[in-house]
């Protein structure tokens, strides 16, 4: 997913325990998973942000991914929606936020078309080199 996407290869290493992380600490976030007929057709990440000006938090959608034989079939879509009827449900979620590669014109179709409005911020980050035999990961 993340070669196809970002041109990024991701270290096994790393991988496996943090997909386990979530799938076993319920704080981290949540997968959702699509499927047709049994097979995987589609996923998104939810991770939580606290925000002290609503006092609430917001759902980030990450790790966004859909089979190619399924896109444009609506998979993210309702994805996309179950995660906001979700969300709402909660009673302690201000919104759901993502990112979205600046040159993914087919994505921000996407999600302009499910009513995402762009914001006026930009992301900025620093990425740390972790030491690859930490034992101390979530």
């Amino acid at each position: 997913m993340a070669k196809e996407t970002e041109d990024k290869e991701l270290r096994e290493r790393d991988l496996r325990p943090g997909v386990e992380a979530v799938l076993t600490r319920n704080d981290l976030g949540f997968y959702l998973v699509a499927e047709h007929m049994g097979r995987q057709v589609g996923q998104l990440l939810i991770t939580y942000e606290w925000s002290d000006w609503r006092n609430a938090f917001f759902w980030w959608i990450q790790s966004v991914y859909v089979a190619p034989d399924y896109r444009r079939m609506g998979v993210y879509k309702s994805l996309h929606i179950y995660t906001a009827v979700e969300a709402r449900r909660q009673g302690n979620v201000c919104g759901l936020r993502l990112y979205v590669d600046k040159d993914n014109e087919i994505a921000q179709g996407v999600y302009k078309g499910l009513r995402m409005q762009e914001t006026h911020y930009d992301m900025y980050e620093i990425e740390f080199e972790l030491d690859p035999e930490r034992d101390d990961a979530v």
